[in-house]
């Protein structure tokens, strides 16, 4: 006899797989795996997500959701100066990465997972939802470039954004090192700093 759902029942497993996917990886966690840990049964699961990508694309909603609002937190607490924004945006990352348990940005870790999903097609898939996140959070950073008085705002938009990727791609390898690694957020910082002239 299939299980009725009880409030809560389509949180608990998209917690459950967020968290699993987080940790080991979209391909290496099956859906058996998320039944058993969430503790629902499989016609449940189903019925909230019809399609393991349906539960992807969840949790990288979710992902996207907690970015959007650590941003908007950054650029408040600045004001309206460009350059302090963009400074703001830039430490926010490093502090996200710094955080223990920290294992890559989501979506970064998605296509690289995925390198076939580029999200080019407007399905409201998971690539879909990862290629949106990137392009929204370099967007956010070329519209406060362009309020600043530059020569070239698209080399310092690359220039950017460079810091930002680097800043995630030594998270993911960070703990596999020493201590000399710990510093990066602080020099990114100071980088974005020279750079956009604040």
């Amino acid at each position: 006899m299939a299980r009725t759902a009880v409030p809560g029942t389509r949180e608990r497993i998209l917690g459950v797989a967020s968290r699993l996917f987080y940790d080991h990886g979209v391909r290496a966690v099956g859906m058996n795996r998320i039944i058993t840990e969430a503790g629902t049964g499989k016609n449940l699961l189903y019925q909230h997500f019809p399609a393991k990508s349906d539960l992807v694309a969840a949790y990288l909603e979710g992902a996207r959701e907690r970015r959007a609002r650590a941003a908007e937190r950054a650029l408040e607490a600045v004001g309206d100066d460009p350059r302090e924004q963009l400074v703001a945006l830039v430490a926010e990352v490093a502090a996200l990465v710094a955080r223990p348990g920290f294992r890559g940005c989501a979506f970064r870790n998605y296509l690289a997972e995925f390198p076939e999903d580029d999200g080019r097609g407007d399905d409201g898939g998971p690539g879909a939802v990862a290629r949106a996140q990137l392009t929204e959070t370099r967007a956010a950073i070329a519209e406060r470039v362009a309020r600043l008085d530059v020569p070239d705002p698209d080399r310092l938009v690359e220039q950017l954004w460079l810091l930002v990727d680097g800043l995630f791609l030594q998270a993911a390898y960070r703990d596999r090192l020493d201590d000399r690694l710990d510093p990066a957020g602080d020099a990114a910082v100071d980088l974005t700093r020279r750079l956009v002239g604040g």
